[in-house]
């Protein structure tokens, strides 16, 4: 019995080569995470591999500097910083990310568009020139060289995130729902913690996600509006490349890494989750 003929298609060669395309533009954008995580694990102070790491000798290795991040009260006080800023200012995008989202979603929202374009302005601007405004306006009322005054600019750095997210899962929110909850006898605000806030969560969450990542990792705001006082992680990093070279610094950019990438395996699952549950129209 004759094979049947197989026929060429482009289809299949232009996938190909899209795929192979993701694939070395991956790997460029990752090829710089294989350095930093083997260096952290230098046994001496270089930012280099030595000849007992490169021949995989296990005296080459060593576990100091992640011991050195314990040991330095600087690199303690840094975490804290970074963890109370990036908690507080992630609480505040949150919910004012979240309640500007519910409005915007609305169809009779007057000026939509420039709301929108005004709330998401922070993704736009240069960070550079964003801090030097904050830096201005937060000096003159006070709030410069203060941990409130960070928190309320990574707060304005974070809102972009929760009111995208926000806006695109309340894109396939069924307002059916709340109609029907609201004929039930609910009041405005039992049907929305009752009924659209269990829904909207997961966005709600991503969004809290990617602003916490956001604060966590921002250097420049802290770097203006900072002072001795406020320094947090990307700060502490930055003064010790500049004012003394340790490998400790890649060994906090590690745990960085493997945070951050945490971070978006919870988004992926979260996205994934509010994919199943979102209704097909």
């Amino acid at each position: 019995m004759a094979q049947p003929k197989k026929t060429f298609r482009w289809q299949n060669v232009e996938a190909g080569v899209n795929r192979g395309y993701a694939i070395g533009v991956l790997v460029f954008l990752l090829a710089p995470l294989f350095v930093i995580v083997p260096l952290s694990f230098n046994a001496e102070p270089y930012f280099s591999f030595t000849d007992k790491m490169l021949t995989l000798n296990p005296d080459g290795f060593s576990l100091r500097w992640y011991r050195d991040i314990i040991d330095n009260p600087q690199w303690l006080e840094a975490m804290g910083n970074s963890l109370i800023i990036a908690i507080a200012s992630t609480a505040l995008a949150t919910v004012l990310g979240t309640l500007a989202a519910i409005g915007l979603a609305r169809s009779n929202m007057p000026y939509r568009d420039f709301f929108m374009a005004l709330l998401i302005s922070p993704l736009v601007v240069p960070i550079v020139i964003a801090a030097a405004g904050m830096y201005f306006f937060y000096s003159s009322v006070g709030l410069a060289q203060t941990t409130l005054g960070i928190i309320f600019a990574h707060t304005a750095l974070g809102v972009p995130f929760v009111v995208i997210t926000m806006t695109a899962t309340l894109s396939g929110f069924d307002r059916n729902l709340i109609k029907a909850a609201l004929s039930l006898g609910a009041n405005p605000m039992t049907a929305f913690y009752r009924v659209t806030l269990p829904l909207v969560a997961p966005g709600m969450i991503s969004g809290a996600l990617f602003a916490f990542a956001a604060s966590f990792d921002e250097v420049v705001t802290v770097l203006f509006l900072g002072g001795p006082e406020q320094r947090t992680i990307p700060r502490q990093m930055w003064s010790g490349i500049r004012e003394q070279i340790s490998p400790t610094i890649l060994a906090v950019a590690t745990i960085l890494i493997i945070f951050s990438s945490l971070l978006l395996l919870a988004v992926e699952m979260l996205r994934r989750r509010n994919a199943a549950h979102t209704p097909q129209r």
